[in-house]
């Protein structure tokens, strides 16, 4: 009856460590905001206009002869065309939330 008392105080404690750790962990998810749940606005209107921009420099530098540079801004120019075209779709394919 000896060797009991000390394995049931171990795993007493180690039960009670092991609820505690879960709470606190489970305490901190429920508390915490979701990545998804911060609202994230884009300026279609002003991507497009900079990537406009980013078109009429990659031009002047294909005149002025400078290639790479000119590959650079047009790259840049795609990409900001692709996030104002994935802003609009987003927009425009959101659906409101159930309690609206």
């Amino acid at each position: 009856m000896r060797h009991t008392k000390p394995a049931r105080r171990t795993l007493t404690a180690l039960l009670a460590t092991t609820l505690l750790a879960g709470g606190v962990l489970l305490g901190q998810t429920v508390t915490a905001e979701p990545a998804a749940a911060r609202t994230i606005t884009c300026n279609v209107s002003k991507l497009r206009a900079d990537a406009h921009k980013e078109r009429d420099r990659g031009n002047q530098l294909k005149r002025l002869g400078a290639t790479t540079e000119a590959r650079k801004a047009f790259a840049r120019a795609d990409a900001l065309e692709r996030k104002a075209q994935a802003c609009a779709d987003a927009d425009n394919n959101s659906k409101p939330p159930l309690w609206k």
